[in-house]
């Protein structure tokens, strides 16, 4: 028995939609990694800190980078020079 027009013609439209499901998928996943390369600011070579603090944490902006210390304390650097910009005492909630 042969299969009818109609369900040929929607089993071929289920096959193209999935490939195209499937190409953009992977052309979004594609724009990201290229987006995410692109986008790296370099890390700082050297970043000296006060002495006696410990770095918990980093981050960076794109003129500054920040390091969160173990005294609660959030140090702020310029990225040109090195130099703390602003120190910001993290309060603990009771």
């Amino acid at each position: 028995m042969p299969e009818p027009t109609n369900l040929r013609f929607l089993r071929l439209l289920v096959t193209v939609l999935t490939g195209v499901m499937i190409a953009g998928l992977l052309a979004i996943l594609a724009m990201i990694v290229i987006q995410y390369r692109t986008t790296r600011v370099p890390l700082p070579e050297i970043i000296t800190l006060p002495d006696g603090t410990t770095a918990t944490a980093y981050t960076q902006g794109s003129d500054w980078y920040a390091v969160v210390t173990a005294d609660d304390e959030i140090l702020i650097f310029d990225r040109a020079s090195g130099e703390i910009r602003q120190r910001i005492a993290v309060e603990s909630r009771p």
